[in-house]
């Protein structure tokens, strides 16, 4: 698909729960895995952003969302999850600018190690992380849920 600047400036800003189908549209278009019926229901989402530790951001060009980061932390290390940008918007820094937003509330609350997670096949994600100066790490990633859709 064809790449083109868009005239319009892109506002990165906080999520709010208005933005919720726009989202799950964004995650599904990009092809990241959610669980719209456990973890990422509307009413979790809800709820973690009333904690102190979510960083959820979006991108908008002209009212339209186009891009998405979800960042977390446990005081100690934080993550960035759910990246996503509409294709018709790739290659435009909005992934760059998306990270560093996250990236620098998270170093203001005193998270100085930050790090992701990303599936094997996700190899365009990748890719991103390693332009944005993240190492790949030797880890094997293990979960216990108490269903698949948590």
């Amino acid at each position: 698909m064809k790449h083109t600047q868009h005239p319009a400036p892109v506002i990165i800003r906080e999520f709010n729960i208005e933005d919720y189908y726009d989202v799950l549209s964004l995650w599904d278009n990009a092809k990241l895995p959610y669980r719209p019926k456990g973890r990422d229901s509307r009413t979790r989402i809800e709820g973690e952003l009333k904690r102190d530790n979510a960083i959820f951001l979006v991108a908008e060009v002209d009212g339209r969302l186009i891009g998405t980061v979800f960042g977390t932390h446990d005081g100690r290390k934080g993550w960035i999850n759910r990246l996503a940008v509409d294709e018709t918007f790739r290659k435009q820094n909005i992934a760059r600018r998306l990270v560093a937003e996250a990236e620098n509330r998270l170093l203001k609350l005193g998270i100085d190690v930050i790090a992701c997670l990303i599936e094997e096949e996700n190899t365009d994600s990748m890719q991103v992380f390693e332009r944005l100066g993240y190492d790949r790490g030797p880890v094997a990633y293990f979960s216990k849920r108490p269903s698949s859709e948590a």
